[in-house]
């Protein structure tokens, strides 16, 4: 059974780890992506250089460093609409975060 290929480059996709942890991610190519805040009063958009590693059909590791220093790694299954992430923060304690949530095309 052929897997359809889902089209991720030049798309939007909404992603839902609960309370104010909601964002759109726009992937304007392979190795540039906008994320915006949807929820909580910061709605400041933020284009990062990203890494794409397709794992196998429809399912991505993407993983960049913002500006802030922190560094995030998702893997993004767009065939079961599905995110999970893992956030390392550059603060004293070391902080590392990881959520999973909903994963939704934005049409």
């Amino acid at each position: 059974m052929e897997t359809k290929k889902i089209q991720v480059i030049g798309n939007k996709f909404k992603v839902d780890f609960g309370g104010d942890f909601v964002f759109e991610l726009n992937f304007q190519s392979e190795n540039k992506m906008t994320w915006t805040p949807l929820k909580g009063d910061d709605k400041q958009s933020h284009t990062e250089n990203i890494t794409m590693v397709e794992i196998r059909p429809n399912v991505y590791m993407v993983y960049w460093k913002e500006k802030s220093g922190n560094r995030v790694v998702h893997i993004e299954d767009f065939e079961n609409d599905i995110v999970h992430t893992n956030i390392s923060l550059p603060d004293k304690e070391n902080t590392f975060l990881n959520f999973n949530g909903s994963l939704t095309l934005i049409k």
